[in-house]
């Protein structure tokens, strides 16, 4: 039984043993901790500060919006740029963007337009930062490994998660709401020293794209060709833009027919991104990835969306937020490993920027509209807006993928069917 649990415990953690890898797994667990600290805290400061579902819509629009504009340049940058660098850089700017926030909110200095601002200026970092850190993956661990490394960085993103809210949630509740943003500052400090201690001579360097005249057109017209590329962007695009509002319709749910709290708020946070990571290390142990799952996960958030709308109460909604997580990670990593996988090198930044578009660029979308569906029918219409959702990508995810094809990282060229 001890063998097994090691032998278990080896294959999900596998790409740790790569000494770049974990030096950013490590700075990237402190730091993205810190970024949810300030992520929850910001939309429990505009909801105390507006009690609207609009305005939590709006706070999403400005954070993600960027991304929508400048995500595809974004990506052009990263793959004519060293990527390690450019995230040193970006890191740092982020590190002065969040210690900003918390200095204004402490010298009581924070109103609503300076945080939509300054998430503004976040989004805009996160464009820079999201494609970057994603294709830089690629280059810490040889390919047999992407697939967990892969895992591995989302189970980073969802772990935090965890830890994150709840720090949030006490922080607030004891100290106010400046000092989780001054936290989340010092936290960069772990990522900016585990990107400085690496060693270059280990990275798979891919070759710098030389800097031309309609890159990001070049870049949609490759992934318009390549269907295993096009339709999990799709799929993604849809989920993303209805689904994924969790920082808008969990606190309304919590604060409107559960009649719960902050505290009661980012438990439940805890509870969704504990079910997440989950999700993220049973995706690790896979060595091939096939459609089939991704359209088995969006299948499955959607039964899991549905079953937190009808929760009757808190006791039910846990449960029920754990499978939304698991559900939902185990979607987006499938999906970023069918991508990552899959795009060519000259591509990579690219195509990972594009699919960032379409998840986060899409909140500045579905953040306002399932905000409003929230206000006007309800938060439990909101949610089940997004159930339909997931189920409506799962369709076409069927209908336009050959779902049991296998995609292994020996795969040389994207995979092309006749659909």
């Amino acid at each position: 039984m001890t063998e097994k649990l090691h032998s278990a415990a080896t294959d999900t953690f596998r790409s740790l043993k790569h000494r770049n890898f974990r030096l950013y797994f490590s700075g990237q667990l402190i730091s993205q901790t810190g970024t949810w600290l300030s992520m929850v805290t910001q939309t429990l400061l505009v909801l105390k500060l507006t009690g609207s579902g609009v305005a939590l819509g709006l706070l999403t629009a400005f954070q993600f919006g960027p991304i929508l504009l400048l995500g595809a340049w974004g990506g052009a940058v990263a793959d004519r740029k060293d990527k390690r660098r450019l995230l040193i850089s970006v890191q740092a700017f982020a590190m002065a963007q969040s210690l900003a926030l918390g200095v204004v909110i402490l010298t009581d200095l924070a109103s609503i337009p300076v945080i939509f601002a300054l998430a503004a200026i976040q989004g805009v970092l996160n464009a820079f930062d999201n494609p970057t850190r994603r294709a830089f993956v690629v280059e810490m661990v040889p390919p047999e490994d992407l697939p967990n490394a892969v895992s591995l960085n989302s189970a980073v993103m969802t772990g935090s998660r965890v830890i994150g809210p709840a720090i949030a949630g006490a922080l607030v509740l004891t100290v106010g709401y400046g000092w989780p943003f001054i936290i989340d500052g010092l936290s960069y400090i772990a990522v900016i020293y585990g990107l400085a201690k690496m060693r270059p001579a280990d990275l798979n360097t891919s070759t710098p794209v030389p800097k031309k005249p309609g890159a990001v057109k070049e870049g949609l017209r490759y992934i318009h060709s390549q269907p295993y590329l096009y339709v999990p962007l799709v799929m993604t695009a849809i989920i993303g833009t209805f689904a994924f509002n969790f920082s808008v319709t969990m606190p309304l749910l919590v604060d409107g027919p559960l009649k719960g709290g902050t505290g009661s708020f980012t438990l439940l946070f805890s509870v969704l991104s504990a079910g997440s990571l989950i999700g993220a290390l049973s995706t690790a142990r896979r060595t091939v990835i096939n459609p089939h799952h991704l359209v088995k996960a969006a299948t499955g958030f959607a039964i899991a969306m549905a079953l937190v709308a009808i929760s009757p109460n808190m006791w039910t909604v846990f449960p029920a937020a754990a499978l939304v997580g698991l559900a939902s990670m185990a979607f987006m990593t499938t999906s970023t490993a069918m991508v990552q996988l899959l795009a060519g090198a000259e591509y990579r930044g690219r195509v990972l920027a594009i699919q960032a578009m379409v998840f986060l660029g899409s909140t500045p979308i579905g953040g306002p509209t399932i905000g409003w569906i929230s206000e006007t029918l309800g938060p439990r219409a909101g949610i089940a807006t997004g159930a339909i959702a997931c189920l409506a990508a799962a369709g076409y995810g069927t209908r336009n993928l050959q779902t049991r094809t296998n995609i292994t990282p020996d795969v040389k060229t994207p995979i092309t069917t006749g659909t």
